[in-house]
């Protein structure tokens, strides 16, 4: 759930008809195409004529950039979504190679993490679901528990590795019924936070629906009661104290996604 460096331009903001040169231009462009979450297909092969070609915008003031740009993130989730692996995992690490403390990150301060009361939780399933939709902490608790000791990369520039456990959130959304066929799984979080993810990514084998950290029960400055690891991702696409999950075939979108941030974020 890290929080990107930079914010889209609002066109509203922006004057009707001003006069970008080619150079400006050009360094919006490559900026955004050097973030980690927006490279294309990885290497930056296309020009930003051959960009403006694919993406069918005209670069001639700062909305049709900031088109541009949308269009581009558009264009590399497609590319990343062609090129993830389902079956490829990420590394993981041994316990003496865990970032200790694992930091603290989010969109807000962590006197503003919020509290949630274990004891009245209940999680929420919604959408293309059959089976059971609510589910209990105790309930969750016995679940089939796997761990792993992985890498958070943040698109801000810095990792860290620590070590999670939970169930396989593959195996959860096959027990309750989840339409493994549909696009999309979305999540709302106790905060104003939410986010979704390709199906393909939900049904990795390390994507993990994670209830403790480092041996302990899950912090809340980590995400309590819960929160979705996937090695596979970026930091943000990670939502912390999740409170309802659902499956869908509309497009979820998610909270920087809809600030115009890449919406596959894979890592």
């Amino acid at each position: 759930m890290n929080k990107p460096i930079e914010k889209p331009v609002d066109p509203s903001t922006q004057r009707d008809n001003p006069t970008l040169d080619r150079a400006s231009i050009l360094l919006d462009a490559k900026r955004e195409l050097a973030m980690p979450s927006r490279r294309l297909f990885g290497k930056q092969l296309l020009t930003l004529g051959g960009l403006s070609m694919l993406t069918g915008c005209s670069l001639t003031d700062d909305a049709s950039v900031n088109r541009f740009l949308m269009a581009v993130s558009r264009l590399n989730d497609r590319a990343q979504a062609a090129l993830f692996d389902p079956k490829q995992l990420a590394p993981t690490y041994t316990e003496a190679q865990i970032t200790r403390p694992f930091p603290f990150n989010a969109y807000y301060g962590i006197e503003d993490v919020p509290h949630v009361d274990g004891s009245g939780y209940q999680l929420k399933l919604s959408g293309l679901v059959t089976g059971q939709r609510v589910w209990t902490l105790p309930e969750l608790y016995a679940l089939p528990h796997a761990e792993q000791i992985t890498r958070h990369i943040c698109v801000e520039g810095w990792s860290a590795i620590g070590r999670w456990g939970g169930t396989p959130f593959g195996d959860f959304l096959r027990r309750v019924g989840a339409d493994t066929t549909a696009k999309y799984v979305g999540f709302k979080c106790a905060d104003d936070y939410y986010e979704s993810i390709d199906m393909p990514t939900a049904l990795h084998p390390q994507t993990l629906l994670t209830f403790s950290y480092d041996g302990e029960r899950l912090p809340a400055k980590y995400g309590y009661p819960m929160k979705l690891r996937m090695p596979t991702k970026l930091g943000y696409k990670n939502p912390k104290h999740i409170v309802e999950i659902f499956v869908t075939n509309t497009f979820p979108g998610g909270y920087w996604v809809d600030q115009g941030y890449n919406w596959f974020g894979g890592s």
